[in-house]
Formats: structure tokens, C-alpha cells, sequence
């Protein structure tokens, strides 16, 4: 079976279970101005009050699952 082959079955198995393919474009994280931009925003918060608070919201929303009973 050839590999277009098998994508297709896949795709007929995955839509026949109720899934839909969806793609997505996303930024290149491997990208160096994708660093350049990250590093820019960071130094505009540095400092900022909010900042905190935020990555203090980041950090407990992170640990919830893993808080949860299994």
C-alpha cells in the first residue's frame, strides 16, 4: 500500500470515528526573528506589575491537572 494509500484510509478511519482534520498555520518557533520578537515582548514587561500576576495565573493553571484525582 502505497503511502497516499494509507493517508486516505487513515482520513476515512479518523472522519468514520467523528474526527475532522483541521490545519493550522502557526508561527516558526525555530525562527530567529520569532526569538527576536519573544525577547522584545519580554523586555517590555520586565518590570511591569501585571507581569507577575500573570505568570503566577500561568504557573497555577499549569500545576491544575496535575492536582487532579487520577
Amino acid at each position: 500500500m502505497e503511502v497516499n494509500e494509507r493517508m486516505r484510509s487513515y482520513r476515512v478511519r479518523q472522519r468514520a470515528a467523528g474526527l475532522r482534520l483541521i490545519q493550522l498555520w502557526v508561527p516558526d518557533t525555530r525562527s530567529p526573528d520569532f526569538a527576536a520578537e519573544c525577547r522584545r515582548q519580554s523586555r517590555l514587561l520586565r518590570g511591569d506589575p501585571a507581569e507577575a500576576e500573570a505568570l503566577e495565573f500561568i504557573e497555577r493553571a499549569g500545576a491544575w491537572d496535575h492536582d487532579a484525582p487520577r
